[in-house]
């Protein structure tokens, strides 16, 4: 399978094609990606049988914590890696092509915000920004980078310098976005609310080991409340995806044309639904290079039009990722 054309491909696949690309790129990657060749023969997977979204087998997530999750051999660009709290191990991502994420990331942006030179944008990532490997700081990087404003970056714990930033945004009536990880957007909300009209902020979940986890609506009305805003947007990713889905309003995502949340019965690893409430099953085709049909440990709800929620974690999983609150 041609990368190249796989990624034309992808950025043309309207919804009647999914289904079709995906059952392709599932024996591609049996054929081609060892670990999950041997994962399906485990299952003792019948691949002529295979022939709906339904009965592709997912890889659990924890195996990019202990394998190297590649399909096909190749050295790869750059290693994205979790973050981890104590006593666990991060999980590896080993990315081809480091150009291919960043096609994938900025036409998602573009679909859900537009063009990265209408706005200022800021990163409030203090955990992100104090280890190496993230995927989310190489994005909001880029987002940065294509912004073209002097006034875009990152902030660490430079609360007063970021304060000002948006006034001034604010005062020219400049669009910004503010992309911040959930402890410390509360931590700038409540030292300087503020009325800000012009500004998108996007929280990614978490609170990192730096309090205790709270559900999504407290978080939301906390910083509607300190921001004056209309509604709070959320992000959705995780280091083995190179895809994101995101939410404008009360924690709803919804994905781009090639990804795809399932619901899997979380007493049968096997049980794949298309809607319904249970654990979430990723389907992201841009994984080309690893795997694109993961078991997360994620708990959720997918409704009929393809959007999903995200409602907390399974029992003994890791406290990761972006977008980790307790719903």
């Amino acid at each position: 399978m041609q990368s190249s054309e796989h990624f034309r491909q992808l950025l043309q696949l309207n919804n009647e094609q999914f289904e079709a690309m995906a059952l392709e790129v599932a024996k591609y990657q049996f054929q081609h990606n060892i670990l999950y060749h041997n994962y399906c023969n485990s299952l003792k997977i019948a691949w002529d049988k295979v022939d709906s979204l339904a009965k592709i087998p997912f890889l659990p997530i924890s195996f990019f914590k202990n394998h190297e999750v590649k399909t096909g051999e190749f050295q790869e660009e750059c290693i994205f890696t979790s973050s981890a709290t104590t006593g666990t191990s991060t999980s590896k991502h080993f990315v081809k092509h480091i150009s291919e994420y960043d096609l994938v990331f900025t036409s998602i942006f573009n679909q859900f915000y537009g063009n990265p030179s209408d706005f200022i944008i800021l990163g409030l990532l203090p955990s992100y920004l104090e280890r190496t490997g993230s995927s989310l700081i190489h994005m909001v990087q880029k987002l940065i980078d294509l912004s073209g404003n002097e006034k875009s970056g990152f902030f660490l714990n430079e609360h007063q310098i970021l304060a000002e930033t948006l006034a001034q945004a604010e005062k020219s009536r400049k669009k910004a976005i503010l992309i911040g990880v959930t402890f410390a957007l509360l931590d700038f909300a409540e030292k300087f609310p503020m009325n800000l009209q012009n500004t998108i902020i996007i929280e990614t979940g978490g609170m990192k080991g730096r309090g205790q986890e709270i559900i999504r609506e407290e978080v939301n009305e906390r910083l509607r409340c300190a921001f004056g805003a209309e509604t709070i947007h959320s992000e959705y990713g995780m280091t083995e995806l190179l895809s994101q889905a995101y939410s404008s309003c009360l924690g709803i995502f919804s994905s781009p044309p090639w990804m795809k949340i399932l619901i899997r019965d979380t007493s049968d690893p096997l049980g794949t639904f298309v809607t319904g409430s249970g654990a979430l099953n990723i389907i992201d085709l841009a994984n080309i290079h690893s795997c694109a049909f993961i078991a997360s440990q994620d708990l959720g709800k997918v409704h009929p039009n393809g959007t999903f929620e995200v409602t907390g974690r399974m029992d003994r999983s890791d406290v990761r990722g972006c977008n980790l609150l307790v719903l």
